[in-house]
């Protein structure tokens, strides 16, 4: 008698906070209908390219740094490739400390550099500093560095919710800013003297450049090709990423949490008994930010994860010189199911085919919940 009573006591609390939390998601708002966004004035393009331009370097030397033990995965690897690509600077992967660093949600690769070891190299400091989203938004050697980075002269850009941690040093604070949609408001809350700006996929004041979500370094980067080696170049390396544009504009309200957002992550969580691993198989020479791109969107569907095979567990250097550590050999045990980076496509196209991708396995639902999640334009919550 008292067993039942417990059971239907427990039966009755998870009922109460289905419905408490049925009740929260209805409460949301609906999908935001399509939209582009405010155009951007030519001067204020202006305006930023002129704040992004080297000051005294032909050849800048730009830092990509990163926690060793969790740092976003596109966010530390796409600036990295599509600088190395357009080889106009020295871009050098730091970690705060030895060994490799672990990225979220997805891969690992060995740094170039410590942050201790850069110093010792370029005692001037860098010129320009990636700072992408980690695990810990208030790391005492990372602030530390970027504050000092700063005080040294370097241009300082947060990636996504990299843009955190550059408020966490105090270097937005009184600055026009941005970061991914869902870390708006904890930004502000953590910050609360930065000028958030809305619409505007990157934002420049001064000495700080920040971006909205993962996929806005793509055109963060091409940005910085621009102001340093000229509009021909960033063409250029925009084709082959596969991209035609790479302005500033966005629509802020397209990206939300929403009714449909929620459903479909909790539908996909809960689906646990149903969740696949797919495995990519990585080889010297490999597209480093398609890599990224494809691991970051299928480790994102609440569904799927990704693991990484090689011949052997030895380092794989990609196209631009990126140590990738794969977690399996090809001994290893099979996957659920191979998926591609799509190595005759540009990263762009291959991160469009993998939504695509994405939809036809769990649904147009879900690869839109991949699409937010990057903050990637064109693939949204809207049909």
């Amino acid at each position: 008698m008292r067993t039942s009573m417990v059971i239907r006591g427990g039966v009755a609390v998870v009922l109460l906070a289905l419905a408490g939390f049925a009740g929260w998601v209805f409460s949301l708002p609906p999908a935001p209908a399509a939209t582009e966004g405010p155009a951007v004035p030519p001067a204020e393009r202006d305006a930023m390219l002129a704040s992004l331009k080297p000051m005294d370097r032909d050849r800048p030397v730009v830092a990509v740094i990163g926690l060793n033990d969790a740092t976003e995965t596109t966010d530390y690897l796409v600036p990295t490739g599509i600088l190395r690509r357009a080889d106009i600077a020295e871009v050098v992967m730091l970690a705060t400390g030895p060994g490799p660093v672990r990225l979220y949600p997805a891969l690992r690769v060995e740094p170039d550099a410590t942050i201790a070891a850069f110093d010792a190299d370029h005692p001037g400091g860098a010129d320009y500093v990636i700072v992408p989203a980690m695990s810990r938004d208030d790391d005492p050697v990372v602030l530390a560095w970027l504050q000092n980075q700063s005080r040294k002269g370097a241009m300082i850009i947060g990636i996504c919710a990299g843009a955190k941690v550059v408020g966490a040093a105090g270097l937005l604070d009184g600055r026009r800013a941005t970061t991914h949609w869902y870390y708006v408001g904890e930004m502000l809350e953590r910050s609360p003297h930065i000028d958030y700006v809305a619409d505007r996929r990157m934002v420049v004041d001064g000495i700080v450049a920040t971006t909205t979500g993962i996929t806005a370094s793509m055109p963060m980067m091409l940005t910085l090709i621009e102001a340093i080696a000229g509009r021909a170049k960033a063409e250029t390396v925009a084709r082959d990423l596969g991209l035609e544009t790479w302005g500033a504009r966005h629509a802020s309200d397209a990206f939300r949490l929403t009714r449909r957002f929620a459903t479909t992550v909790l539908a996909n969580s809960m689906a646990f008994w149903n969740r696949e691993t797919h495995g990519i198989r990585i080889e010297p020479g490999i597209d480093e930010a398609s890599l990224a791109l494809v691991a970051d969107a299928w480790s994102r569907t609440y569904r799927s994860g990704v693991f990484t095979v090689a011949a052997s567990t030895a380092t794989v250097v990609t196209a631009n010189g990126v140590r990738v550590l794969p977690d399996r050999d090809a001994t290893g045990r099979a996957t659920d199911r191979a998926v591609s980076t799509f190595p005759d496509r540009g990263p762009a196209d291959a991160l469009d085919q993998t939504l695509h991708a994405i939809a036809g396995r769990y649904g147009a639902p879900t690869a839109r919940v991949v699409a937010m999640q990057l903050e990637y334009p064109g693939f949204g919550e809207a049909d």
